[in-house]
């Protein structure tokens, strides 16, 4: 049978705390969150920036399915200067849950929601001259001040002021009209690495030279306008990792965090653990189809077990027949397609695992990566499809 915690709070929905007796989650399927595994990461990645450089935390997806919440509380307390979310929503639930710390928004917020920015002491990203006007126009119909951080494109072609090749000097005029707009104040200017956690020459190259074009605008900007911005920031996780010398005034770091991405070099812990347990096990002779499409045939007398995980708790339909969990220290391959609440394990060669043995989903004895590279996909993706029904346990 599985060791139990003796107690640990639980986040629900509506974000209040209470105490669980963990075996009252072991009748389906749960996270554990390791609190202590977050603040090693966040002193570990701390330890290697240079002095006076701000942290900035990143908690949009709900802290990449960590909980907003508890993790920017930890981040509050330990210290760090930003967050960053998605979107105005993400912003607003930290705001009720009592963070006081800046919080940037990287994603757009239409001009209409000007006030609640203002009022809930948000930082917005400005991508355009044209969103930098409405912006402009909400805050002097309020008589307020809008604090924005600028976001340059340098090459990941989403969201950005454009300022590449022949757009140079374009981008560099919208930016100083930008920033000579009546009530607003920039605080920042920043842009996203595409492929800073890549290794190869190819990728190295894009990355230094979205760093070269960024600092370009910078010094352009302030050569021909005085401008100057008090946070400068562009590292990201893969940046943290390999490009510290583009740290500047502040980091974003988001999967390391989490505790993946480092390639080991800064020693992180990762903190989510996926956890359920077996419900039910039976025998099929061989010629036995199991789950739905018969997209596995039993080829031998096969002890089966059914684990109180699916696709609605987060596992991707797409690793199976693929994969592998972890039961009772030893690896019990899926079987079948992975169903919506529910999937099954080889536990022929497993014969300690019983009816509420605890099934490691991906955590420190099952690698997410390999659970990632089964479905063809990321970790970030993995942490982030962890769904709400399933209960979020903080342990310290």
């Amino acid at each position: 049978m599985t060791q139990m915690y003796p107690s640990c709070s639980v986040m629900n929905l509506c974000d209040e705390e209470a105490f669980f007796n963990m075996n009252d989650l072991t009748k389906r399927t749960w996270a554990e969150i390791s609190l202590p595994a977050i603040r090693h990461n966040y002193h570990a990645i701390r330890s290697t920036l240079p002095a006076g450089c701000r942290f900035l935390g990143v908690v949009k997806a709900d802290a990449y399915g960590h909980g907003a919440l508890p993790i920017a509380r930890l981040l509050q307390e330990e210290g760090a200067e930003y967050l960053a979310v998605s979107c105005l929503d993400e912003a607003l639930e930290l705001r009720r849950g009592g963070i006081t710390m800046p919080v940037l928004i990287l994603g757009h917020t239409p001009a209409e929601y000007t006030a609640q920015l203002i009022e809930n002491n948000l930082t917005q990203t400005a991508t355009c001259l044209a969103k930098a006007v409405e912006y402009s126009e909400a805050a002097v119909r309020l008589g307020k001040t809008l604090k924005l951080h600028i976001k340059l494109d340098t090459g990941m072609s989403r969201l950005g002021y454009l300022c590449a090749g022949d757009l140079f000097e374009e981008g560099v005029g919208n930016i100083i009209s930008s920033c000579r707009l009546p009530n607003l104040a920039f605080e920042g200017f920043y842009t996203h690495f595409a492929v800073s956690d890549e290794p190869d020459e190819d990728s190295r190259a894009y990355t230094l030279e979205q760093y070269r074009l960024f600092t370009a605008v910078l010094d352009a900007v302030k050569a021909r306008s005085g401008i100057t911005f008090p946070i400068r920031h562009c590292a990201n996780s893969g940046a943290v990792v390999s490009y510290p010398e583009m740290a500047l005034d502040m980091v974003r770091p988001g999967l390391l965090l989490y505790g993946y991405g480092d390639g080991g070099k800064l020693g992180l812990q990762p903190a989510m653990r996926l956890v359920t347990t077996v419900s039910t096990i039976k025998y099929h002779e061989p010629g036995v189809c199991v789950s739905y499409g018969r997209r596995f045939v039993t080829t031998r007398r096969t002890r089966m077990g059914v684990i109180a995980a699916g696709y609605a708790d987060g596992l991707p339909r797409l690793s199976s027949n693929r994969c592998s969990y972890r039961i009772e220290g030893r690896d019990a391959p899926q079987l079948g397609t992975i169903c919506m609440d529910m999937c099954m394990v080889d536990l022929t060669d497993i014969p300690e695992a019983e009816v509420g043995s605890e099934v490691e989903l991906f955590g420190p004895a099952n690698d997410i990566c390999k659970l990632a590279d089964a479905a063809q996909t990321i970790p970030y993706e993995l942490l982030c499809s962890v769904t709400k029904r399933v209960p979020r346990v903080y342990t310290e």
